[in-house]
């Protein structure tokens, strides 16, 4: 039998309808924004773009479900009852104000793979599961990777106890999305994947500096997040004194500013982000008296990691206490750096080169849902040139034809992954 990639009718388009279907999703009833793209865990748009996703995932020839947490999983039978399956996954949600591809692009490569499987008649020794994870972002609620990591069977329950900024418990927004919190633990896979597979827009300039358009990750870096709260004291802006002040958001403001500086004098890969402060009560005339800020701190090197956000929490600490604040220190989650397998590397590394674009490898400093999948299968990740490396922006955009490559080298991938069980 003919493989797969050379089986194919030159006309079929898999990246080009991957593209066009990224395209959709951006727009209404997709988002939860006006003029932009916003589509949060367990809002009325993801519930729009899992029903129509769906419906793309039946049309490739998979049988679809959802699972406790939200997660919409596509399988496609293989044609050995005992392999588990390999999964090919990305994230669903966006970031607010979001470009189209970052997560998307993903999934729908995963659903064409296996389209393009279903229409030549093939079969893997193995299934292959497409995966639309449901909250990769931690864009709603404050946390991140809360669905992959259900499904991982690493998710702690203390997790589950949170609210959203409007007040809306988790529990309660499952519920309104026809989930109960209470089956959470099903979201578990009953059998561990045989390999993870994502690919991801690069989010970053190195593919695009380089001239090429794929590259194979080797990792991604760890990551820790804080929520810190400042405690101040909230009076009226015309008549209290300044030097009586006990304001929070002048000390956040500092505090962010160390953030900064003590990243900058590391001189590594080390970057530490404050990408979300919230300030009570919020009126133009009232003195702040909370403030409410996150804190992100990565490196390819967890022990630079930790020393740098130790650094930078003592900072905190001790410009609290000379401003006579209180401060809290909320860890939020501790990814640890998240190799990929050197075997499946090399498979990519093999399918990039069938497009005719010598293998490049590179590090992914961005978090994605393969960093949770990594703690109990091998798995890889294939990285697609963006333009200006811009992402979590309306700007975000990739090119049909590197898309196109990114399909092909996806489809060697699985093909080769395949003859090893054949």
């Amino acid at each position: 039998m003919n493989s797969l990639s050379t089986a194919l009718p030159p006309a079929l388009s898999h990246g080009a309808r991957a593209v066009e279907r990224c395209d959709v999703l951006g727009r209404a009833p997709y988002s939860d924004m006006e003029n932009g793209l916003y589509r949060a865990w367990l809002t009325p748009a993801h519930k729009a773009a899992l029903e129509t996703l769906r419906g793309w995932m039946a049309d490739a020839g998979m049988a679809v479900r959802m699972d406790p947490m939200g997660n919409l999983v596509g399988r496609y039978e293989g044609s050995q009852a005992d392999l588990p399956p390999l999964m090919i996954a990305s994230h669903i949600d966006s970031v607010r104000d979001a470009g189209f591809y970052d997560g998307p692009l993903g999934v729908m490569l995963g659903v064409e793979c296996v389209a393009a499987l279903h229409q030549a008649g093939r079969r893997l020794p193995f299934p292959i599961e497409v995966v639309a994870f449901g909250d990769e972002e931690g864009s709603r609620f404050p946390a991140a990777m809360l669905t992959s990591r259900a499904m991982a069977g690493t998710l702690d329950e203390a997790a589950l106890e949170m609210a959203d900024a409007r007040g809306v418990t988790l529990a309660e927004a499952m519920a309104e999305f026809g989930l109960d919190i209470a089956r959470w633990r099903e979201a578990k896979l009953a059998r561990t994947p045989l390999a993870y597979m994502e690919a991801h827009i690069e989010q970053g300039p190195v593919l695009e500096a380089q001239g090429l358009a794929l590259g194979t990750v080797t990792g991604i870096a760890a990551q820790l997040r804080y929520q810190i709260t400042v405690l101040g004291k909230a009076g009226h802006a015309g008549t209290c004194a300044m030097g009586l002040r006990q304001d929070a958001l002048t000390a956040a403001a500092e505090m962010v500013l160390a953030v900064e500086e003590i990243a900058r004098a590391d001189a590594s890969d080390l970057v530490a982000t404050v990408g979300r402060m919230a300030v009570l009560p919020g009126a133009a005339n009232v003195i702040p008296g909370e403030t409410v800020f996150t804190l992100d701190v990565r490196s390819g090197d967890e022990a630079r990691r930790d020393r740098a956000a130790g650094a930078i929490l003592a900072r905190i600490r001790d410009l609290a206490k000379a401003r006579g604040l209180g401060v809290g220190i909320e860890k939020i989650h501790n990814l640890p750096a998240s190799p990929c397998a050197p075997d499946l590397m090399d498979l990519m590394d093999a399918g990039i080169a069938a497009t005719g674009q010598e293998p490049f490898r590179l590090v992914s400093g961005a978090g994605h849902d393969a960093m949770v999948l990594e703690a109990i299968c091998p798995t890889a990740m294939l990285f697609i040139r963006c333009r200006g490396g811009i992402s979590h922006n309306p700007a975000e955009h990739v090119e049909v034809p590197d898309v196109e490559a990114a399909f092909a080298a996806m489809i060697h991938f699985i093909e080769n992954l395949g003859a090893k069980y054949g």
